[in-house]
């Protein structure tokens, strides 16, 4: 995995006049300031988002952003798309072309989408062993019995993979509709799960993502969040 951090010496050499070999210098100068503290080391590791000062003179001063959006029907989760309106597209804000998505949703599922230009934070809330819960609500083709709910929670048998999905919480909500809570985030997974049994999802939306929940985001629309 690529490093998200960067040694202050090739910080500097990358950002400045100064060579690497001149950052000592430079900490024992007190010229450079980190975050508002001095310097200290030349293997001091300095992120992205790190305000690295040399001389009063800003190096990088880049800020992690954090964005909620609920997404309508028919919205792609990409970027960039050639032919639908993508989750970028119903966000304004000044750095949206630095953000990618942190768990995806199909084309007609609906709800709740994460978005950050941080990237060590979206791969540690999409890390399986984090075993963060994900809410959606369900609505099938055909009726829901028990026997839902008890496969469910013992984990369904994906054959082509060789693997069984993790131990997931369903609740009946009416007898075409459920509240689901999983730790996964396979392929389709929602959707598989139900056609084991052979049910058609007609309708999915996310509703939480770990303490990350839309609370009333109108449909389109996106708000900032703190973490």
């Amino acid at each position: 995995m690529k490093s998200t951090t960067n040694r202050l010496d090739r910080f500097i050499s990358q950002n400045s006049s100064f060579p690497m070999s001149y950052t000592r210098i430079l900490i024992a100068q007190k010229r450079i300031i980190i975050d508002g503290r001095v310097a200290y080391s030349i293997q001091q590791r300095v992120t992205k988002f790190s305000h690295v000062e040399l001389d009063g003179y800003c190096l990088n001063n880049r800020t992690p952003v954090y964005i909620m959006l609920n997404k309508p029907k028919g919205v792609v989760s990409a970027t960039k798309d050639g032919k639908h309106s993508t989750v970028l597209d119903l966000i304004q804000h000044p750095q949206k072309n630095e953000l990618h998505i942190a768990g995806r949703l199909d084309f007609n599922t609906t709800g709740l989408v994460l978005l950050t230009n941080d990237g060590a934070w979206s791969r540690k809330i999409s890390l399986p062993e984090k075993k963060i819960v994900k809410t959606y609500y369900v609505t099938l083709a055909k009726p829901l019995s028990h026997e839902y709910t008890y496969l469910f929670q013992k984990g369904i048998y994906f054959a082509y993979e060789n693997i069984t999905t993790q131990p997931a919480h369903l609740e009946i909500l009416s007898e075409y509709t459920a509240r689901l809570s999983l730790v996964e985030g396979k392929y389709h997974q929602v959707k598989r799960m139900f056609g084991f049994l052979k049910n058609n999802v007609l309708a999915l939306h996310r509703s939480s993502v770990g303490n990350f929940s839309l609370d009333g985001l109108e449909v389109g629309k996106s708000r900032i969040i703190t973490i």
